[in-house]
């Protein structure tokens, strides 16, 4: 049940608050959590081009140039893949990147790695695991925020809006990445086309926090350059961000996507 889940994960959100910093941590502008759905709606030519698309970007000048303008010059980043409620695989572990060697390390880090998995969508479960990996990251960050992509609404585990909202109390913000799949999954429609859209979906269930967003992505043909948008957002500070997505908002993107904050 979702108040049993809820006590631990709240417990840990608790240590990872306490003000105690590891001793050796880096301090860095931006713990980032990257949760990449890989569900059983995603086939293989998607998960290519999803995985292909993290890597390019991350390594992406602009994402770079992003990262070395904060005021440390420096964020902290994990990347796993999530499916059903017992499927989640961290792929890369926390790193500091700071230049454009570190981001193509950790970028050759995800190419290498085997799919873990295709089963149901826990969305719910995959905050919970995000919220773990910030808990006990090594590093001293200014901002946490949790990047949660998928293409399809929560189907087991615990809701997502309790996961979120335990997040968002203890500042952590969520956005939302959603892949637009055109065709409906034969046998549960609604679970890649709910009503309202799964962008909707996504913003009242998913997206929380301070300057929190929704980016709807029209295929995977396109991910790779949302992905560079998303992240020069999610890495500027507060004020820049706010910045960041008018320009998304307001600008011509090749494929066609859209940014709406929540």
């Amino acid at each position: 049940m979702p108040s049993l889940r809820l006590c631990p994960v709240l417990a840990l959100i608790f240590v990872m608050w306490a003000g105690v910093p590891p001793a050796a941590a880096d301090d860095v502008d931006l713990a980032l959590v990257l949760a990449v759905d890989v569900s059983r709606s995603i086939d293989e030519a998607e998960y290519d081009l999803q995985r292909k698309g993290y890597a390019a970007a991350l390594s992406d000048p602009r994402v770079v140039r992003a990262i070395t303008s904060g005021e440390r010059g420096q964020i902290a980043l994990s990347y796993f893949e999530w499916s059903g409620e017992l499927s989640q695989q961290l792929i890369v572990d926390w790193a500091v990147i700071h230049d454009v060697a570190s981001a193509q390390q950790f970028a050759a880090q995800i190419l290498a790695a085997s799919r873990p998995f295709a089963n149901r969508t826990s969305i719910g479960v995959a905050i919970e695991y995000a919220i773990g990996l910030l808990g006990r990251s090594p590093h001293r960050a200014t901002r946490h925020v949790i990047d949660v992509s998928g293409d399809g609404t929560n189907t087991n585990g615990v809701e997502p809006s309790a996961m979120r909202d335990a997040a968002v109390e203890q500042g952590v913000t969520i956005n939302g990445l959603v892949i637009n799949n055109p065709n409906e999954m034969p046998w549960i429609p609604w679970h890649t086309h709910p009503p309202g859209g799964l962008d909707n979906y996504y913003r009242e269930n998913v997206a929380g926090g301070p300057g929190a967003f929704v980016l709807k992505v029209e295929g995977f043909d396109s991910f790779a350059t949302a992905i560079i948008d998303k992240l020069v957002r999610e890495i500027a500070d507060s004020g820049q961000s706010q910045n960041s997505g008018a320009q998304l908002a307001n600008a011509p993107h090749p494929a066609g996507y859209k940014v709406s904050d929540r």
